[in-house]
């Protein structure tokens, strides 16, 4: 896969007074793994649902997979992209399977293919086949949140994007579930966009960081090359908070006699 698979330009949105995206461009390249960082109120997740048309521009273009998104009807435009958020949003009265199945049936596709699609997604997101036949209450945070990157994967798209995916998952889960995400990324050959906070797991997945403030892209380029290279001294706080963290943890450690 190659050439661009998102494609923005000038996109401006603004809600009331408050300007959530000015002047816009980005292109992302098919087959990567980008994520888009900043404070609360940057445009984050605006800029995320422009490109699956949930959020609708006030100026601006937005193309996926060479499409002008306005020129396609927003459920088929999002039956071609998957999509995982932080709530996961599973139907609590659907079970494990029913959930994964929504997009293939609306689809059309016959149900010994989706059969199978279940069977082979769970294999991936590293869930038993047990799981497929019961209901979402009765898993873990983490298995609901690989039944909810399964369910983004059902329809084979080539996009996939992520609003905080795991960021309501304890530490541990969290790290498996990005890992474990990032291999499939490359195994199935995506494009990934994804809206985090944290800057270490955006470092440790992606391939390259976006970061946004007020509305505007200020910062944009592989992790190491953006510490490298960056004069902004918030964006420059922002790249090297984990290893902040990392060194007050080291600290603290050696201060109580701990190796």
């Amino acid at each position: 896969m190659a050439g661009a698979a998102i494609e923005l330009s000038g996109v401006e949105k603004r809600y009331g007074g408050h300007q959530a995206l000015a002047d816009v461009g980005l292109s992302i390249e098919a087959g990567t793994f980008t994520a888009l960082v900043g404070g609360s109120g940057s445009g984050k997740t605006t800029l995320l649902k422009t490109i699956n048309r949930l959020v609708t521009p006030d100026a601006g273009q937005v193309r996926v997979l060479g499409q002008d998104v306005m020129a396609a009807a927003p459920h088929a435009l999002r039956r071609q992209i998957g999509y995982v958020f932080q709530e996961i949003g599973l139907f609590p009265h659907l079970t494990v399977a029913e959930n994964i199945a929504i997009t293939p049936k609306l689809l059309g596709w016959d149900a010994r293919r989706i059969d199978g699609r279940i069977a082979n997604l769970l294999g991936l997101v590293d869930l038993p086949l047990d799981v497929a036949s019961r209901m979402p209450d009765a898993l873990s945070g983490g298995q609901r949140q690989r039944v909810g990157v399964a369910r983004a994967l059902a329809a084979e798209p080539r996009l996939v994007l992520m609003d905080e995916p795991f960021g309501a998952l304890d530490p541990l889960t969290r790290d498996a579930l990005g890992t474990d995400y990032r291999a499939l990324h490359d195994r199935l050959d995506l494009t990934t966009v994804m809206v985090t906070h944290d800057m270490g797991e955006a470092v440790l997945l992606a391939d390259r960081i976006v970061v946004l403030r007020q509305g505007r892209v200020v910062a944009d380029g592989t992790p190491a090359t953006l510490l490298a290279e960056t004069q902004d001294p918030d964006v420059r706080a922002l790249l090297e908070s984990p290893r902040r963290q990392a060194e007050r943890l080291q600290a603290k450690l050696a201060g109580e006699g701990r190796p």
